[in-house]
Parts: C-alpha cells; structure tokens; sequence
C-alpha cells in the first residue's frame, strides 16, 4: 500500500470553482479531481520524457553507425502493414 503525504497547492478562484464544479458534476470530491489530474499529468510527462530519451539515444546511435532506412522504405514498409499483410522491417543500411 502506497504511504501517502499531504501536499498543498494554490489555485486560482477560477480554476478552484472549476474543480468544484467537475467534482459536483462527477459525484466526486475536489480532492479526487485534483489527485487524478496530477496522476494523469505526471503519467503523461514520464511517458513524453521517455520517448524524448529513446529519441536522443536513437539520434546518438544514428550518429555513431550511420545506419538508417529511407523515408521511402519505411512508408513502403508502413503501407504493407496498413493493408495487413506481413511485412519484414527494413533493413538498415549506411
């Protein structure tokens, strides 16, 4: 079980009365919407920050190595596989 703190946090009247509101509407606490918003914030950043890192470690590799495949090979590849049929990845060349 997860331990838990309190943390606090200053809104704005207005965003506070739309927290209210959400949390009325959806027969929920404001405390609940807050907390799942953070969540649902924090979720989505790890992911976004993740693929900016694989990005940065694609773009190193590809700086080592050389090794690519073409736009065009991988919209061929792409298509193969919008259409369902199996299709090998590309082969990366220099």
């Amino acid at each position: 079980m997860a331990t838990l703190s309190t943390t606090s946090l200053k809104l704005d009247t207005a965003i506070k009365e739309r927290v209210h509101r959400l949390a009325s509407a959806r027969r929920r606490s404001p405390h609940w919407v807050m907390r799942e918003a953070v969540e649902q914030y924090v979720e989505r950043e790890e992911r976004l920050e993740q693929l900016r890192q694989e990005a940065l470690a694609a773009w190193a590799e590809y700086q080592t190595t050389g090794l690519h495949v073409t736009a065009k090979e991988a919209d061929a590849w792409l298509a193969k596989l919008e259409a369902g049929k199996h299709a090998a990845i590309p082969k990366c060349h220099v």
